[in-house]
């Protein structure tokens, strides 16, 4: 899992924009996600580790991930942002799903890494997208997947 999230923040970290990536499979995946842990660092946090008994957070039930070649990606039940967001970034092959969405007027970013091999799913919540690192308000939710349904 660690290696896992040191690839989601090195894809993530930086600024720049891309322009919308080709999609390399059509994906249909259906999926129930428990909440493990979450990571957050703002004013409150200094990127701190909170379980669920530490913190209420809600399973992701019914998330569906759908993908269409090349460029069509539709994530549900995840988050109204990434309902409603273009997304700036998306990348989908068989084993990983990789999405970024920003906002440039309100300075946020959502970001999604899903890992079908092990299940393994991150959600990351990014405020103050300008800002330095060190003052970014970040929120990085772990869940551990199982499949439903899966048309790849």
């Amino acid at each position: 899992m660690k290696q896992l999230f040191l690839l989601f923040l090195l894809l993530f970290s930086s600024q720049s924009l891309a322009n919308n990536t080709n999609i390399a499979f059509d994906v249909d995946i259906l999926m129930d996600c428990k909440f493990e842990k979450v990571i957050i660092n703002n004013s409150e946090y200094n990127y701190e580790t909170l379980l669920p008994d530490q913190i209420k957070r809600k399973d992701l039930i019914n998330l569906r991930i759908t993908s269409k070649k090349p460029n069509t990606l539709k994530v549900k039940k995840l988050s109204n942002f990434l309902n409603k967001a273009d997304l700036d970034l998306k990348i989908v092959n068989k084993d990983i799903i990789l999405i970024r969405a920003f906002d440039t007027k309100t300075n946020y970013s959502e970001s999604a890494v899903f890992t079908k091999k092990t299940g393994e799913f991150i959600h990351e919540i990014t405020r103050n997208i300008d800002l330095e690192e060190k003052e970014k308000e970040k929120d990085i939710a772990f869940y551990k997947c199982d499949i439903k349904n899966e048309n790849i």
